[in-house]
């Protein structure tokens, strides 16, 4: 049969909102994610995909055509995370309204031969001393009571099933009277619960990316970071983020970095142990300033973003003056580290006051130590004998051009070097308050000394919170499905011809449930116990075949205590 295109969409709808096509789907989003963090992304590093681009001319306008460099906001990415969503929503809608349907019905009825159910067994209950005869015949007074202990034995069993939390309902049958009874309708919410979490992860995640901001800051001992969009050093912005008029009105000063480095294991000497940044805090128009402090993993929470310390480095104090005495420049320079004893690169740029602009590429030494080449290299991170290598260049440096220019770099294509390399003149070389003279009479440059900086990562993410809360109800939901058992357990008791009750335990389980036997086995022992009855000693021996009930004698030798 030709189907329609009504049809078509159903038949599209319901394999789209199949439990398999949704683990299908989620299995391939974890798989999309992965160029992501192969490749760098416009988003988070603008930087790295510029430097990836002059890397590989030829390799990376392919990869932009797919889309490689902005993975999370690509539109075969967004697919796969509108299809899981909406997969997801046409499987979880469906079983929610089923499972509550569920909530509200009977148990089901008790089936006709409980021998072929697991944990199947049975016990007797002796018959009742017959009535008076005036009170009507022995055989009635016999039925009288045996419907009465049938009665009796029912309430029981029902009540000891409600007792361990277990749904009951009373079905009469031809050759007797049975309680149904079912628990486990927690496994199934547990699991409900699981899917919509998740889906509360994903509209999470999508609604914070649009909502929030990443940004980076290098901040100076001494400095003041105001959250405004011009004092970030990079800024990455959610797609609904509008300038920086969201930004929450905030500043943290920071005021000292502690750092703690490894000398007593000679094998790990300057490896770090600790990083702590104190900082001051003052929100909104609010005059106060609180004291806190970052370390690594411990980020700081203000005005609804997580503040992280992201690293660290040196920053020399630099004083530069020129002919005349005049102070032209003065500022501490984060240099960058090169290694893990913090050897770092900086550059100084000096466009006025001095007979001409000049540039300075330095390297800095913590710990210096001379190399046998006669070039030098830090031995340690710590600031045990500090120094300042400077090569000076002169010329112009671009600044006037309207082209920006980072400042931990210095073109010197156009510019004549002045000191070090080529040029016959040894490099400035200054420790902590030393001052040396510049080339050509320009002035002179002193190291006032040297302070840390911290690197600062915002992260805003309006909606965290939220993401932990359905990650809790994640663990829950998926612990209460795994560890909750499903079962039905059947209760009947049958009238035999002497008078005596037959009664018959059984279960089901819905799943695996290695417990359900024992479980069985306890409740009949457990109303056996409460109905004087006794068990049958062939009751774990019966088969799929009819049993064949044989009467009981009216008088139950007693077991002798040995």
């Amino acid at each position: 049969m030709k189907l329609s295109f009504t049809g078509w969409l159903r038949w599209f709808w319901r394999q789209l909102t199949s439990m398999r096509t949704a683990l299908f789907l989620l299995l391939l989003l974890a798989i999309a994610a992965v160029p992501g963090s192969l490749v760098p992304q416009r988003g988070a590093d603008p930087n790295g995909v510029t430097q990836f681009f002059e890397a590989n001319p030829k390799l990376a306008p392919i990869l932009d055509s797919f889309q490689l460099f902005d993975v999370y906001t690509s539109v075969w990415f967004s697919a796969i995370y509108l299809l899981l969503f909406a997969s997801l929503i046409g499987c979880v809608i469906p079983r929610t309204a089923h499972h509550l349907r569920a909530l509200r019905a009977k148990p089901p009825k008790t089936p006709i031969r409980l021998n072929r159910m697991a944990g199947y067994t049975t016990r007797t209950i002796a018959a009742a001393e017959p009535l008076s005869p005036r009170r009507g015949s022995a055989q009635a007074a016999r039925a009288q009571a045996g419907t009465d202990a049938s009665g009796a034995a029912i309430e029981s069993a029902r009540a000891m099933l409600r007792k361990l939390r277990y749904r009951v309902a009373i079905f009469t049958h031809p050759d007797g009277v049975s309680v149904s009874a079912e628990r486990g309708y927690l496994r199934e919410t547990g699991n409900l619960v699981f899917h919509i979490a998740l889906l509360g992860i994903l509209f999470a995640v999508g609604f914070g990316s649009g909502f929030g901001y990443d940004g980076q800051r290098v901040v100076v001992e001494g400095q003041t970071f105001v959250n405004a969009l011009v004092n970030y050093d990079t800024f990455n912005p959610g797609r609904f983020v509008k300038g920086g008029n969201t930004l929450a009105p905030y500043s943290i000063g920071v005021q000292k970095l502690d750092v703690d480095y490894e000398t007593q294991n000679k094998h790990a000497v300057g490896q770090p142990l600790d990083y702590t940044a104190h900082v001051t805090t003052r929100q909104g128009n609010d005059a106060s300033v609180q004291k806190a402090t970052i370390k690594v993993n411990e980020p700081l929470s203000i005005g609804g973003s997580q503040v992280y310390l992201l690293g660290n480095g040196v920053a020399p104090t630099i004083t530069v003056r020129n002919a005349k005495g005049t102070v032209v420049f003065h500022d501490s320079v984060p240099f960058v580290p090169q290694d893990s004893n913090l050897t770092s690169l900086g550059v100084v740029k000096v466009p006025d006051g001095l007979s001409s602009q000049i540039g300075m590429i330095g390297f800095f030494y913590p710990t210096k130590h001379e190399l046998p080449n006669k070039t030098f290299t830090s031995s340690f991170p710590g600031f045990n004998d500090p120094m300042l290598s400077l090569n000076v260049y002169s010329g112009d440096l671009g600044l006037d051009a309207g082209v920006p220019r980072s400042v931990y770099s210095l073109d010197i294509s156009t510019m004549t070097q002045l000191t070090g390399g080529k040029t016959a003149v040894k490099p400035i070389e200054l420790v902590p308050g030393a001052t040396a003279a510049l080339p050509n009479g320009m002035g002179t440059i002193s190291l006032d000394g040297v302070k840390r900086y911290v690197s600062l990562s915002v992260h805003h993410d309006p909606t965290i919170g939220w993401v932990l809360f359905f990650s809790v109800c994640i663990v829950a939901g998926l612990l209460t499905s795994l560890f909750v058992p499903r079962r039905r357990v059947w209760v009947k008791v049958a009238a035999q011809a002497d008078g005596s009750l037959l009664v018959e335990y059984a279960g089901l389980a819905r799943g695996d449930d290695p417990g359900l036997d024992a479980a069985v086995a306890a409740i009949a022992d457990e109303h056996a116990a409460q109905c004087g009855a006794v068990q049958h000693d062939d009751a774990a021996q019966q088969d799929d075949s009819d049993l064949e009930i044989h009467p009981v004698s009216e008088k139950i030798p007693e077991k002798k205590e040995t």
